[in-house]
């Protein structure tokens, strides 16, 4: 790992030290660099010293020897310097039960902003929106101790994003959740690190993990293994096998097709609709060295046609689009804490309350159109998302987008080349027309 800082650093460690008081050496001369506005996860098994990291990162637990900078700037361990710290740097940690003290999910949640000397009217404010953007809203005044887990945790989480961190750790946040709960996290966190917010999580989901991350740290006894991409980290197999995990479905997947005819691993995929274009790409002809035919040779491409909820013509934009197809209905998702809001209020019916996106990809590459719900703001994330998948596998998406207010579609040829799915290109105007773009 580099040892030099760059001015993107938020949270550097170096050679740091820690020991328990049983003597244990919890963390082995840890050198990391963590960048500004990076989705980082970091793997190993239990007891690999995790945990013990994280709590270093706002200064609960303070090095033996080496050091913790944040900003460029060591920690200060006086009371002062740690309350603006963990202003900055918030936690969540494994189990909600370590962290939930309150009567109240208001009164929990309000406890950091509180002791910031905010305005009432401001805690009320953070309280409101942390809320409603971990699903929460209408348990304001519910006692904690009536919670489930699953909600225990998603009050901890709001508690975090109530201080509007730089920093968002979260220590194994997908534990104990069912499947929609952890799809709608990665979602949130997605949305996060879009406006700015660095993340960083550890985690056993090796799915999650592989499909989520832009980058992989790995420990194994308080030492740094690996940091790096993490399609990288599974061609590493040795370290793997040290690990004792399984891979990811799509890098066993593009393994064996490559163990039994020869066929280039890269591009790696890094989830389903990655996986299946690689191996089943739209366009005919050959594609690698496989020498094969492909299937489907030369399909209609579906069209992702993107609805703003935020928009007053809302209602007209879905029931033209809705009438192109009586199937409509279950190609149909929601993507951002927005939409989600107004399924759970029954103001919009989709068959994709979480995951919408991929499945949006899926849809459009076999040639049927999707409706995705969302909101101006994650326009540029929808953009990054789709460029990402254009980049690693050459998926190109028809995207258009309904016109606000008028009920008329404005197309946005994104499927010419990388630029064309930037975050400026999916951005749009008042007027709902797409800046620089025509129709297709």
């Amino acid at each position: 790992m580099c040892d030099l800082m760059t001015d993107q650093s938020i949270l550097r460690t170096r050679d740091l030290r820690f020991s328990y008081p049983n003597g244990v050496d919890a963390l082995k001369k840890v050198t990391i660099d963590v960048q500004k506005g990076r989705k980082i996860v970091f793997l190993g098994p239990n007891g690999a010293g995790k945990s013990t990291l994280f709590l270093h990162f706002n200064g609960i637990l303070r090095p033996k020897s080496g050091e913790v900078l944040f900003d460029g700037q060591p920690l200060r361990y006086d009371q002062r310097s740690l309350a603006s710290l963990r202003e900055k740097v918030a936690m969540v940690l494994q189990n909600p039960d370590d962290q939930i003290f309150s009567t109240t999910v208001e009164e929990d949640v309000a406890f950091g902003p509180m002791n910031l000397d905010l305005e009432r009217k401001e805690v009320d404010r953070r309280i409101e929106e942390s809320l409603y953007l971990v699903g929460m809203e209408d348990l304001r005044q519910r006692p904690t101790q009536q919670l489930s887990f699953g909600q225990r945790k998603r009050v901890c989480l709001a508690g975090a994003l109530a201080m509007k961190p730089k920093v968002l750790i979260m220590d194994e946040p997908t534990a104990g959740l069912d499947s929609e709960m952890v799809h709608e996290l990665i979602e949130l966190s997605d949305e996060l690190n879009h406006r700015g917010m660095t993340i960083i999580m550890s985690t056993h989901d090796i799915e999650t993990a592989y499909e989520w991350a832009d980058e992989a740290m790995v420990m194994i006894k308080g030492e740094m293994q690996f940091s790096g991409l993490p399609e990288e980290l599974f061609t590493k197999h040795e370290l793997i096998d040290r690990l004792r995990i399984v891979p990811p479905f799509p890098v066993r997947f593009n393994q064996h097709i490559h163990e039994r005819t020869g066929r280039a691993e890269e591009p790696y995929p890094r989830n389903l609709a990655e996986l299946t274009h690689k191996f089943f790409p739209q366009n005919g002809g050959n594609n690698g060295n496989d020498g094969a035919a492909h299937l489907r040779p030369d399909p209609s491409g579906g069209t992702l046609f993107i609805v703003d909820v935020e928009d007053p013509g809302l209602q007209r934009q879905v029931e033209m689009i809705s009438g192109r197809s009586s199937e409509m209905h279950y190609r149909s998702g929601a993507y951002g804490a927005k939409a989600r809001r107004l399924v759970r209020e029954g103001k919009i019916d989709v068959h994709y309350p979480f995951h919408a996106l991929e499945n949006a990809l899926l849809q459009a590459s076999v040639g049927n159109d999707f409706l995705l719900y969302t909101d101006t703001s994650l326009l540029p994330l929808v953009g990054s998302e789709l460029a990402k998948v254009e980049r690693r596998v050459g998926l190109r998406t028809r995207v258009v987008f309904s016109a606000h207010a008028q009920g008329q579609p404005q197309a946005a040829d994104v499927h010419r080349t990388n630029e064309r799915v930037t975050p400026s290109a999916l951005t749009g105007s008042p007027t709902g027309q797409v800046e620089g773009r025509g129709g297709v």
